[in-house]
């Protein structure tokens, strides 16, 4: 049995999300040029794969960090409680920042990201996120770019986990419900 047997339907196929990628691409080459040299900065570890496809379609120099949060712990749901377990290489004071997330859901390891890097005073901070499930959302934050509004059904895949795994799927699959509720 493998991973793709863990999954209930896919939700996005590779194809959708690849050209989907590729359009957020162009809108961010609008935002940006040379000489602003974002720094885009990927939440991990669920947008790691996104990132790496979406940096191929920039066309502006632009620099790359990575901060690692946890609000999940083990579970399915967010627990609330937003903690850094790696923080940026990188002084963002004058620069141009674009957080490069993989789903909102309740907003608040978001929220928190965006607060704490706006203490660090950038020029700009605006956020490109691939997925969001707005059914969830309990703190309201403003997102520049949204690739695919979910439902509020469990989703893995193309970077997104459950217990780590189901990141390397190439689409965007709903994870069968038995999967999860039998670790709980």
């Amino acid at each position: 049995m493998g991973l793709r047997d863990d999954v209930a339907k896919v939700l996005i196929p590779e194809e959708t999300l690849q050209a989907r990628v590729a359009e957020l691409g162009r809108a961010i080459n609008g935002m940006y040029d040379d000489a602003d040299r974002p720094l885009l900065v990927c939440v991990l570890k669920g947008a790691f794969m996104f990132l790496a496809d979406l940096t191929r379609h920039l066309e502006m120099r632009h620099e790359v960090d990575f901060m690692e949060v946890s609000s999940y712990g083990a579970g399915t749901e967010s627990s609330g409680v937003v903690r850094i377990l790696l923080d940026l290489e990188q002084n963002i004071k004058g620069r141009h920042v674009l957080i490069v997330e993989d789903i909102i859901d309740a907003g608040y390891t978001l929220d928190y990201v965006t607060r704490n890097l706006r203490t660090r005073r950038p020029t700009s901070l605006r956020i490109c996120s691939l997925l969001s499930k707005p059914s969830r959302r309990e703190i309201d934050v403003p997102v520049d770019l949204v690739g695919f509004e979910v439902p509020d059904e469990f989703v893995v895949g193309y970077g997104l986990d459950y217990a780590e795994e189901y990141r390397n799927l190439p689409f965007i699959g709903v994870l069968k419900e038995e999967v999860y509720q039998a670790a709980e």
